[in-house]
């Protein structure tokens, strides 16, 4: 039996330049990580703002293989993984930012603190989906918004989300 030491990944060469798929050599797991062999990943508004030099907070050096959000199976781990073994089905982030490969690519090598197994009730691709998207909606309702356990959100059926009215607009 043979082992693909290669894989298909897609090239962002250039600001706003086509992507091109290509063949790149297949990435090890290092220690503290895992090797996903990718089924579904996401492309967010970051992939193309990075893509297209927009985004300073995230700089990427290109040519690069973009993507954050990723859903695959482990097909290894590196030294002193324990969470996961071969076989596992696994949604995170990868890189995509900051020299890291990104997820748009048949396989990648992801900090095992980026992943978690992948809910039994969802597909790849809706596994896939939510990383980012989580992340995002996190930050703007802990950091930003400030909600904390116990209160109560706009979509719970309640009429405020905060007992003394909004954080930044007190008696709304």
């Amino acid at each position: 039996m043979t082992t693909k030491i290669s894989m298909d990944a897609v090239i962002s060469h250039g600001n706003d330049a086509p992507l091109d798929r290509e063949i790149l050599a297949r990435p090890t797991a290092g220690p503290g990580q895992v090797l996903v062999r990718i089924k579904a990943s996401g492309v967010n508004p970051l992939d193309l703002k990075i893509r297209s030099g927009k985004a300073p907070h995230a700089k990427h050096p290109l040519p690069a293989v973009l993507g954050m959000d990723l859903a695959g199976t482990v097909e290894a781990v590196g030294d002193d993984v324990i969470a996961f073994a071969p076989g596992d089905e696994v949604y995170g982030l990868t890189g995509g930012i900051g020299g890291l490969q990104g997820s748009l690519a048949e396989f990648a090598a992801v900090d095992a603190d980026l992943l978690a197994p992948k809910p039994a009730n969802l597909t790849m691709r809706e596994a896939a989906a939510l990383p980012l998207v989580f992340i995002t909606a996190w930050e703007g309702l802990v950091d930003r918004a400030r909600v904390r356990e116990g209160q109560k959100s706009p979509g719970s059926g309640s009429r405020r989300c905060w007992p003394n009215g909004y954080p930044d607009r007190p008696g709304l």
